[in-house]
């Protein structure tokens, strides 16, 4: 899955495809470096983010979903939303994925997506009332994967009990959302472990690792910005690939 953040303060690319044009560009790049699908983002939900309005998060979206569901026909169209209005739009204008890094807690989202065939991704999130709860990264306080794979059960029984079958849904750990790195670390090395414990297949797992602090920190060079983590990307996604995974939402392909 190639990322396209459409927005001006996402933490990796932030304003860079807020154009159509470029955004096409970008969306094109990705496709042709081996993009099986794109997910197109309106509102950064990276650490101490502003939230925006729904009106907002629609008016970036809404050129360059056209746009794209005209230009590339044939790749699906994944929409990374947490707010039923936009969901809405999305899916009649071209969208065929609903990804919520909310894990579909909103109910009137979670009634949207069973009256639709779309695909979902299901995050799991810790909120703090309309934001997310993000502890401070580096605390030193020991951690195990038990609270973050408890969450996730938790996501895939609200879609569950609500009538949506697993066959539409794919489950993200929701790596630095409410985590700490040692969390982060608990939970990535509990990967081999994950799909049995959660009685989901690892082929059925979103891993959204692209990036982000943890692979620096994990390198031991958490001062390395961003854009220079794509090969620190790379090497995660084939340790996952290992372990059975098959699904990477990515910043860069190759």
């Amino acid at each position: 899955m190639g990322i396209l953040n459409l927005t001006p303060d996402s933490f990796s690319d932030g304003g860079r495809f807020l154009d159509p044009a470029s955004a096409l560009a970008q969306a094109q790049t990705l496709v042709k470096a081996g993009a099986r699908v794109l997910d197109l983002g309106g509102e950064s939900t990276r650490p101490g983010a502003v939230s925006i309005d729904a009106h907002t998060e629609w008016t970036r979206l809404e050129l360059v979903l056209s746009a794209l569901a005209m230009a590339l026909p044939d790749t699906p169209l994944s929409l990374d939303t947490r707010r039923v209005e936009v969901a809405a739009r999305g899916l009649k204008a071209g969208a065929v994925i609903i990804n919520d890094v909310t894990g579909f807690s909103d109910p009137d989202l979670l009634d949207l997506a069973r009256g639709s065939s779309c695909g979902l991704i299901a995050m799991r999130s810790r909120r703090k009332g309309t934001g997310f709860h993000m502890p401070p990264y580096d605390d030193p306080a020991p951690q195990d994967a038990e609270a973050a794979m408890a969450e996730m059960r938790t996501v895939r029984d609200r879609l569950r009990l609500a009538g949506i079958p697993d066959h539409r849904v794919l489950l993200d750990p929701g790596f630095g959302f409410g985590t700490s790195y040692l969390e982060d670390r608990a939970l990535w090395e509990a990967l081999p472990l994950l799909p049995e414990s959660l009685d989901w297949p690892a082929d059925r797992i979103c891993i959204g690792i692209s990036r982000k602090r943890f692979l620096a920190a994990r390198a031991g060079t958490p001062n390395l910005v961003p854009e220079q983590r794509d090969g620190l990307t790379a090497a995660a996604h084939a340790e996952a690939l290992r372990w059975g995974y098959r699904v990477f939402r990515t910043h860069a392909i190759g």
